[in-house]
């Protein structure tokens, strides 16, 4: 399992566990009393119900007994559960006599506890088990894997990672390095390239990490590959030795095999974790003030052109993943077929396009695009999961198929609604180099402290009336 959904798990594990011990303790007292009136003290109940989320926490994360969740059966599960049971109350019994409070706690709401917190946390777990496994297999959520090997190690490696595995991963292709099997499928896995256009292939398709076990092929001869990947912002994993490269490396495991990771960005998952939460709340802040926004700004655009309120378009996202991207409407409906008339006029350097006084920009449209209106509803993508509240720009498909390994690694982060490129002068900036630039500088240097000094710069910029021109 990669950092991030490792942490994510890891916690939410955390925090179904202590609502559990809640839930059980409050059922145990009532089963114990009949009612929550005739216990003894309220107070001496919160006391033991504190004690025991504060021991089951040192628990969790101290001995972390949850960290092969994903791969324990249910007899295994049953099992590591007991001893969990057994270490949070007899620890607190002895907590308990410690603070002379052992003897006046009734010990038939520690009995009925224990069998109430067993089941109920072994429920629990199986449920989110169930439920994480038709989740990854059913959403466009698994990590997409890429693996590259050699002929004669072709089968046994596919066939291996399918078993061993865990179920967030998904094998999305494979490459064969030293002999061409392009088009071939094995164990239900494509080749979907040769040695010779890899780069070219996987350029424009959705990958997140790549595993390379190629035992017969000198590491140096691998080096170029390896670079490649890394400067698109993939995580490569190597077995079992990796070059000596730039990057972060890490030692994981990829199903059975010790690998040695390499990748150039951010790998704060506990952070990423932060990010993502900040976002949704945001997100349905920003959700809710769009639907406000949309009766007037919405009524606006429909006196000013004929045409939908919003406007819908494919955007590239994290790692090649394609999303319907949102916002207010501030462009005729036929500004995509006049686009083709506007090339000449095109200011920007690169794969952008970009004209001062835009003659497809409606006359609300130019209001709700200086004042930054028409990203409102850009707010329900982070809300998705699809954007993040500060990021890089996310391509349109037409800049994508035209991009390098370079432009490539822009796209390892979730985009943004805002990022460094928009609070540095972007009605300025002429060469798309320069926003690339940018981004990257973004991803190398990302911090949550770097994103709450764009976001203020952003007001800022809105405010000053500096928006998209």
């Amino acid at each position: 399992m990669n950092g991030n959904n490792k942490y994510t798990l890891k916690y939410l594990l955390w925090l179904l566990d202590m609502a559990v011990i809640v839930l059980s303790f409050t059922a145990a007292t009532y089963i114990r009393w009949q009612n929550f009136r005739d216990m003894y003290s309220k107070q001496l109940h919160f006391l033991v119900c504190l004690i025991l989320l504060l021991i089951a926490t040192v628990y969790s994360f101290g001995i972390d007994y949850n960290r092969d969740y994903m791969k324990r059966r249910f007899s295994q599960e049953c099992y590591t559960v007991f001893k969990y049971e057994c270490v949070i109350i007899l620890a607190t019994m002895v907590v308990n006599y410690a603070l002379n409070i052992g003897s006046t706690f009734s010990r038939l709401v520690m009995f009925y506890f224990i069998i109430l917190d067993f089941f109920l946390t072994v429920l629990v777990h199986q449920l989110l088990r169930n439920g994480l496994f038709v989740y990854w297999k059913n959403a466009d959520t698994a990590v997409k894997l890429l693996v590259l090997t050699e002929d004669q190690h072709l089968e046994r490696t596919i066939r291996h990672l399918q078993h061993h595995l865990d179920i967030n991963y998904s094998i999305i292709g494979e490459v064969c390095l030293d002999k061409d099997h392009k088009g071939e499928e094995v164990h239900g896995v494509p080749v979907i390239a040769s040695r010779e256009d890899l780069v070219q292939v996987v350029t424009t398709m959705p990958v997140d990490e790549v595993f390379i076990y190629t035992p017969d092929i000198p590491q140096n001869e691998l080096e170029d590959v390896i670079r490649t990947f890394g400067n698109m912002g993939v995580t490569v994993h190597y077995c079992v030795e990796l070059p000596g490269m730039s990057g972060r490396t890490s030692v994981n495991m990829i199903g059975s095999y010790s690998v040695v990771s390499y990748t150039e960005g951010t790998g704060r998952y506990r952070a990423l974790i932060v990010k993502r939460l900040f976002d949704i709340f945001c997100g349905i802040l920003g959700t809710i003030l769009t639907g406000i926004l949309t009766v007037i700004v919405g009524i606006a655009i429909k006196i000013d052109s004929p045409g939908p309120i919003f406007f819908s378009q494919t955007r590239i996202g994290r790692n090649g993943r394609r999303f319907k991207i949102y916002k207010f409407r501030s462009m005729y409906t036929d500004a995509e077929e006049r686009k083709k008339e506007l090339e000449a006029q095109n200011e920007m350097s690169g794969l952008m396009f970009k004209i001062k006084d835009d003659p497809r920009i409606t006359k609300v449209g130019a209001f709700i695009r200086k004042t930054s209106l028409d990203e409102f509803p850009q707010f329900l993508n982070i809300l998705k999961g699809d954007m993040s509240l500060v990021g890089t720009r996310p391509p349109t498909e037409k800049e994508f198929e035209q991009y390098n390994d370079y432009y490539r690694r822009r796209i390892s982060m979730t985009p943004g609604l805002t990022g460094m490129w928009q609070v540095s002068g972007r009605s300025d900036i002429e060469d798309f180099d320069e926003i690339v630039k940018l981004d990257l500088q973004y991803i190398d240097n990302w911090s949550l402290g770097l994103d709450l000094k764009i976001i203020f710069k952003t007001v800022a910029v809105v405010f000053k009336g500096s928006g998209a021109s």
